[in-house]
């Protein structure tokens, strides 16, 4: 009985003398892989126009349907984005997302991008669903906020132009 013991403690000893490989969050934290998706981010032009069309196609591709999206048309006086319409509304619902990045993939201006935050955790229901307001990256430093007057132009697509195999 007693070398059972000693065993025990000679265990005990042995771990308690090794490196601990426990990390102490949040003090510390620890990077992410390139691949991961986390939080939701609408991104912006260099000139500070949204990237987000309000084509919807997001939303159609979330299988766990957390995206609502609501457009309306531009205008040359009142200008959000460089296309004819603009996302008026844009919500994500955080506790239904399964953060597959389907919608990342389906947006053809690679508007809605899954960045490498993962620090979300809410209070209650109502602020685990993000506005447009919440999830638009903030306007560049010297650039106008939206909306804007600015003439109408082409911009790049995110998806190039396929030959026709015919």
């Amino acid at each position: 009985m007693v070398t059972e013991i000693m065993k025990g403690l000679a265990t005990t000893l042995k771990h308690a003398f090794q490196p601990r490989i426990t990390i102490e969050y949040p003090e510390e934290t620890r990077t992410v892989r390139p691949r991961f998706k986390g939080r939701h981010v609408l991104k912006r032009y260099e000139n500070g126009l949204e990237k987000c069309i309000g084509c919807s196609l997001c939303a159609a591709a979330c299988p766990a349907d957390a995206i609502f999206v609501e457009a309306s048309e531009n205008t040359n006086a009142v200008r959000y984005s460089p296309g004819e319409r603009y996302a008026s509304v844009y919500e994500i619902n955080m506790l239904r997302c399964i953060f597959c990045g389907y919608c990342e993939d389906a947006c053809p201006t690679e508007a809605i991008v899954l960045e490498h935050d993962y620090e979300l955790s809410y209070y209650d229901r109502e602020s685990a669903i993000y506005v447009k307001d919440r999830l638009l990256v903030p306007s560049v430093e010297g650039s106008d906020i939206t909306p804007m007057e600015v003439e109408k132009g082409e911009f790049d697509r995110a998806i190039p132009d396929m030959e026709d195999p015919s």
